[in-house]
């Protein structure tokens, strides 16, 4: 029996006479994603993907449902556009058998097709109840949902729809630049960004011998992870460390952590400008840690040369938490090794600081050497 898989999108429609950009632009991100196991083409709002012979259909779905854009996707029976075959094909692909209520829904793209929707619905409902007479008919809570589609190229019957990203294709809104540590929260944010069709490249800084490989191999690890949903993405690994040590020898401990972001997002804006992202992104959430208040962010914000942009605002961790497991990035990031932001944190950080008294502290330091020296050393991981 010949299988296809079919993809389903949804916000893409609403995009009036520019559709068919974002729906070409799905279609070729579902291509990469999927390579030679399988052939992508669209027609009427509905994406298809034809499985290569001995390509594992499986596989292929598990790949498909990473890609932004997509609402559900489902693996479909294709037969001929009569009603005895579709009933043969229901009654054979399906696991009707074992359950105890059903209903069909039958949609007719095909509007030559002889019978409506609801007259192809009740007529492979009665060949299901002479097949199973133990079953009975739920319209409201069935236990399988019989799907029956007749499009000009045949009909395809299916029950489980498994869901999708959702989203925007990636590509369709330019590009980011997102500071990933080797913590729960940013890999979530970055993800969050993809979701709304950017794509991306990623800023690690890194502080050896505070830091160890192994804390850098974790990041790249979530870079990889991150990379399954918005395809392939450089990662800029900036040494950090003599621009640490400087700011603990020099300036006033309760500073050094909004001293440090500082740096970072200067050194992040000016990377993002020079590989043509338009924003930087952070994993920050309001209130979360003392760099995290609404001063605190303020300050951090006043040296940014571009947007920045902070999807997880407004969530609580366990909301993090949720997304990081969904995605797969949470046993990665819990891993124990720490990254830079974890070293020389001072004990009584300021939570409200006052931009003025930030520059004064920031003066105490050849900042421009710093940011200089560390664009320098970086070092480039594509993966």
């Amino acid at each position: 029996m010949q299988e296809i898989i079919l993809i389903k999108y949804g916000e893409i429609i609403l995009k009036g006479l520019n559709r068919h950009i974002f729906e070409d632009k799905l279609v070729r991100n579902i291509r990469t994603a999927v390579g030679t196991d399988a052939r992508v083409y669209k027609s009427r709002a509905t994406i298809y993907a034809e499985p290569a012979e001995g390509a594992d259909v499986d596989v292929l779905m598990q790949k498909i449902l990473k890609v932004f854009g997509i609402v559900y996707a489902v693996r479909a029976a294709v037969c001929e556009k009569d009603m005895e075959t579709i009933g043969k094909t229901v009654l054979s692909y399906l696991n009707v058998a074992g359950r105890k209520t059903f209903k069909v829904e039958t949609k007719r793209a095909d509007k030559t097709f002889s019978l409506k929707s609801p007259e192809v619905s009740a007529e492979i409902g009665g060949m299901i109840l002479d097949a199973y007479p133990h079953l009975k008919v739920d319209v409201r809570n069935p236990e399988i949902t019989v799907n029956v589609e007749i499009r000009e190229a045949g009909a395809y019957v299916y029950a489980e729809k498994q869901k999708g990203q959702g989203g925007m294709p990636t590509g369709s809104a330019g590009k980011v630049m997102l500071l990933l540590s080797g913590g729960i929260d940013s890999p979530v944010a970055g993800y969050m960004m993809g979701k709304r069709g950017t794509c991306m490249d990623a800023v690690h800084f890194f502080s050896p011998p505070f830091t160890s490989e192994k804390a850098k191999e974790k990041v790249l690890d979530l870079a990889r992870i991150l990379a399954q949903y918005t395809g392939g993405m450089r990662v800029h690994i900036v040494p950090f460390t003599e621009q640490q040590l400087q700011m603990k020898a020099k300036c006033p401990a309760e500073h050094l952590t909004i001293l440090m972001r500082r740096m970072m997002m200067q050194i992040a804006c000016h990377i993002a400008a020079d590989t043509g992202a338009g924003a930087v992104v952070t994993g920050e959430s309001l209130g979360q840690v003392a760099s995290q208040t609404l001063e605190a962010i303020g300050v951090t914000d006043a040296c940014a040369t571009m947007p920045c942009f902070r999807p997880l605002i407004g969530m609580d961790k366990e909301d993090i938490i949720s997304i990081a497991r969904r995605i797969g990035s949470f046993e990665t990031s819990i891993l124990p090794y720490e990254d830079c932001c974890t070293i020389f944190v001072p004990k009584h950080p300021t939570t409200k600081p006052r931009l003025e008294k930030i520059l004064e502290s920031e003066a105490l330091i050849d900042t421009e050497g710093l940011i200089q020296k560390a664009l320098e050393e970086t070092i480039h991981v594509d993966v």
